[in-house]
């Protein structure tokens, strides 16, 4: 398993993060209706905006997963934060990177993940990813990328508001 990658500029970014405020937050309704909308529309069971602490992912919104947080050395979204696009994988198990993952060869069994980074607007520090996980392989049409990057251009609006 490849653990996550720890951006150059980490200092600046944590400091991006806890500007916002937004760890250990309550739960609100202007992430949840995002992530239901990636589940129904995508028809996917899982989606998330996902924060990345300097040690921990924790969920700001989470549908389909029953944790608030994990350790980012073993998050996709980890890898994700890094991405100058949509970062898919379109099957863990074919992927070295992620088939020996606890995610991938324990629960919840991901084998499909994309996810989008989320930026602080005043810094365009990377705090976070949009994403969407499956248990089981699968590849995105031109129209499904689509939503979630719109739906990850929504939450980014959300946590900088």
């Amino acid at each position: 398993m490849q653990k996550a990658p720890i951006p150059n500029n980490e200092e600046a970014r944590m400091e991006a993060l806890h500007r916002l405020a937004i760890l250990d937050t309550e739960p609100e309704e202007r992430f949840d209706v995002l992530t239901r909308e990636a589940v129904l529309k995508l028809k996917v069971p899982m989606s998330m905006v996902s924060i990345l602490d300097s040690d921990r992912e924790w969920f700001k919104s989470c549908i389909g997963y029953d944790k608030k947080e994990g350790s980012r050395a073993v998050s996709f979204c980890g890898h994700a934060l890094l991405a100058t696009n949509i970062f898919i994988v379109e099957d863990t198990l074919k992927d070295e990177r992620f088939r020996d993952n606890p995610m991938v060869v324990g629960e919840p069994f991901i084998r499909f993940y994309a996810g989008v980074a989320l930026f602080d607007h005043k810094t365009r520090q990377p705090i976070g990813v949009f994403c969407v996980k499956d248990t089981k392989p699968r590849k995105l049409s031109t129209e499904e990328i689509g939503i979630i990057i719109d739906l990850a251009d929504k939450a980014e609006k959300e946590l900088n508001k």
